[in-house]
């Protein structure tokens, strides 16, 4: 039957699309992108200074009160972790000030404080190494070898290396809390949440091709892979697991609190590191989340050996999830699970901790926000990928709700109660580290973060020229860039080294390459060691130089400039040094404590290369 609807009925129908519609298909013109970008701006330093006026040298901003307090360490968290967010905002004398002063101010961690390994790892280790490989852009003077060399990368190394007694474990998978110089308290629990598993290959990955020293990757590696060989038989895991007897102690499944981070540090270690493997992993683990978690375009919580749901909540964390499927192309499921999240955000001007999907509300006790950044961040890859004018639009709603009820005379502060919109006394420092960056990059289409491989620089290190800033950088989970670029700069073998292989290894001889003429050799360039900046007395060098004496430990010990320890310590290392020798270590391996764990320079010493 053929309906007939008089003109008038479509012209009042399409009118009332068009005002419902209006903020969705708004033109993005170069001018709004402008506007909102230097809103940012504004944004991020107006709580910037306040931390160094009224917090500094404390880790983090109280805002309400406009005083400091320390939180996860006593390390000026805020300013390592906001650091390279000056230099994507363009204000590099800032950055180089700071980048100056962070290292004249920690010449390294010895520090008698319990921290998390977690967040050390995320917000410290992953902040210096993003602001080392930002020094030739951010105008600040190279160091000799840079970026294979460098202050903030030793930095970075020395509180790398104060964490790793903490995987000294059975399975390989931290404890949760490390002392950053006695190692692992003695009444630690030995429960970890999944996330504190398996979240380190970006910053370790990134130190080991960097520096040469493949122990940080490994170690990385092999606790993803101890979670990997614990998921259940339909492929889920866990929230959190007994790091000593890897039983798991919280059976709920998800992609929120506790988990998250482990499923997104399998893509971005496979695109920073070129590892395949991680890819195909997170490719299964994928698969069982669609087929157990996802419910109509949400991610529930549910049994992780059944895979009925448990928890039918969203929480705010889980909003990175969409930017995740759109660094792997599926721009189309991402765009669905957006448009949830997004509308919880307009119902409350923010998302809760977490939101029962059921009733439609926050739930109770869970309704703050602590202006985190996953939602703006699958905002930004998404309009990254698709320049969906859209996108563009919930970011402003994003920015306003901030500066409406966020902002206070100091900075920004957490918001204890989405309903009312009531304040809490904190400024975390991922507010300068992620959210303002993530805001600023979506207004910023042109960043020279976004660069999609079109430009470069050619930079001349001991190892020959290098091609830097070539785009496809990778952020961790607090958002600091790495340069896949720098780390094969570092790690990867020279054009006269691949060659001298392929000409002269046996293996090799069987394609008849160059027909039997060797290439042109070139002479080996010197090792380049900055006397008191990062390669320190090589420990290791100095215990093979010394075999088979009777008193090489402790000359060993004294040579490096380390503190003479008891005989125990010195055996512990020497172990280490014997399973370092076997191929098979990094699944093997036992012992890893030693008093300062001495593990520069290793590729060199013992001739490992990556595959």
């Amino acid at each position: 039957m053929e309906i007939n609807m008089p003109y008038q009925w479509w012209m009042i129908m399409c009118g009332i699309l068009c005002i419902f519609s209006v903020n969705a298909f708004e033109e993005v013109t170069k001018e709004r992108l402008e506007k909102l970008r230097e809103e940012v701006r504004e944004m991020f330093q107006h709580s910037y200074e306040g931390y160094l006026q009224h917090a500094y040298p404390l880790d983090e901003l109280r805002p309400l009160t406009c005083d400091g307090v320390d939180t996860w360490g006593s390390y000026s968290l805020t300013l390592i972790d906001a650091l390279d967010t000056l230099a994507v905002m363009g204000n590099h004398s800032e950055f180089r000030r700071v980048a100056e002063l962070i290292v004249t101010s920690h010449s390294d961690m010895d520090l008698n404080i319990n921290v998390s390994v977690f967040e050390t790892n995320i917000r410290v280790v992953g902040g210096l190494l993003s602001a080392h490989l930002m020094l030739d852009r951010a105008g600040a003077p190279l160091p000799l070898g840079w970026p294979c060399n460098g202050p903030l990368l030793a930095l970075a190394a020395d509180v790398a290396a104060r964490l790793l007694p903490a995987f000294d474990t059975p399975t390989g998978m931290p404890y949760g809390t490390v002392n950053l110089r006695y190692g692992v308290p003695p009444a630690e629990t030995p429960v970890t949440c999944t996330a504190g598993v398996g979240t380190f290959v970006v910053e370790f990955g990134t130190l080991s091709r960097l520096t040469g020293d493949p122990l940080y990757e490994r170690v990385a590696m092999r606790a993803l892979y101890a979670l990997w060989e614990r998921q259940s038989s339909i492929g889920l895991f866990g929230n959190h697991i007994n790091v000593l007897t890897g039983k798991w102690t919280a059976l709920d499944a998800g992609i929120g609190a506790g988990v998250d981070s482990y499923y997104e540090y399998l893509v971005k270690g496979s695109q920073l590191l070129q590892r395949p493997e991680l890819m195909a992993m997170f490719g299964r683990a994928r698969h069982a989340v669609d087929s157990y978690v996802r419910r109509d375009d949400w991610h529930m919580w549910t049994s992780m050996t059944r895979g009925q749901v448990t928890i039918p909540v969203f929480q705010s964390l889980e909003a990175f999830w969409p930017g995740l499927l759109s660094l792997v192309g599926d721009d189309a499921a991402a765009m669905g699970s957006l448009h949830n999240y997004f509308q919880v955000w307009k119902q409350y001007g923010f998302t809760p901790e977490f939101y029962n999907i059921p009733h439609g509300e926050a739930t109770d006790g869970r309704e703050g926000y602590p202006l985190r950044p996953e939602l703006v961040e699958s905002l930004m890859y998404l309009y990254r990928s698709t320049r969906n004018p859209e996108l563009v639009t919930m970011g402003e709603h994003v920015l306003r709700s901030i500066q409406h009820s966020a902002r206070t005379r100091c900075g920004y502060a957490t918001v204890k109660n989405v309903r009312n919109h009531a304040l809490d006394n904190r400024m975390e420092s991922f507010f300068l580290a992620e959210t303002t960056k993530y805001l600023y990059l979506l207004f910023d289409p042109a960043n020279f973060l976004h660069n999609p491989g079109t430009s470069a620089r050619v930079v001349d290190t001991p190892r020959g020229q290098c091609v830097l800033h070539a785009g496809g950088y990778v952020f961790n989970t607090e958002a600091h860039p790495m340069d896949p670029a720098a780390l094969a700069c570092c790690s990867g073998p020279r054009t006269d080294e691949v060659l001298q292989e392929l000409t002269e290894n046996p293996r090799h001889r069987h394609y008849k390459l160059f027909r039997g003429r060797l290439p042109k050799r070139h002479p080996p360039r010197p090792a380049v060691a900055p006397p008191g900046t990062c390669r320190r007395s090589t420990l290791l060098q100095v215990m093979m130089a010394t075999a088979g004496r009777p008193d090489a430990i402790r000359t060993v010990r004294t040579a490096a400039g380390r503190p003479d320890t008891a005989a125990e310590s010195g055996e512990r290392c020497w172990r280490h040094l014997e399973l370092m020798r076997d191929r098979e270590a990094e699944r093997s391996f036992e012992q890893l404590r030693c008093a300062r764990p001495p593990f520069e320079d290793r590729l060199l010493v013992l001739h490992e290369v990556f595959s």
